[in-house]
């Protein structure tokens, strides 16, 4: 199980992001360009000292992800609020890789061509989204729940 994140711009969620993956044992992707240097303290913040422990590998782009993305044998599923699948109804694989896109444009509609699948998270009445990080964390939880082997 991995985490993408598609040019993220808001280096405090990044770093919660990059926190969680490091306690669960789940690998992040970072698609480049960030809205961010590496360095920020708003990252080093939100991560703590928990960057160091997280398995993180940086892209330079959206095809140089995908070309290493494509030699493995995982399924992209891209997080949006233009889902087709709510998360809780999608059989998620140990090798999957959970795709989320940036806080201000979300992801353009190559990536959406290039994904396995499109989740949505519910959402009551007139809300439009949630904050990344969480939406992250709500969807590895259940991902991580159907594959746990325990």
């Amino acid at each position: 199980m991995k985490i993408a994140l598609f040019q993220p711009d808001i280096p405090q969620n990044t770093g919660t992001i990059i926190r969680t993956a490091a306690c669960l044992d789940v690998g992040v992707d970072l698609i480049e360009p960030l809205g961010f240097v590496l360095t920020d303290k708003h990252l080093k913040r939100a991560g703590m000292d928990y960057l160091d422990m997280a398995h993180v590998e940086r892209h330079s782009s959206w095809q140089a992800f995908m070309a290493k993305h494509e030699i493995g044998n995982t399924k992209l599923v891209l997080l949006t609020t233009s889902g087709d699948t709510p998360y809780t109804n999608f059989k998620f694989s140990p090798s999957d890789t959970i795709l989320l896109g940036s806080e201000g444009s979300g992801v353009p509609d190559y990536v959406h061509e290039n994904t396995d699948a499109r989740l949505v998270i519910p959402m009551a009445g007139k809300t439009r989204s949630l904050n990344v990080a969480i939406a992250c964390s709500m969807v590895l939880g259940e991902a991580l729940r159907q594959t746990s082997k325990s």
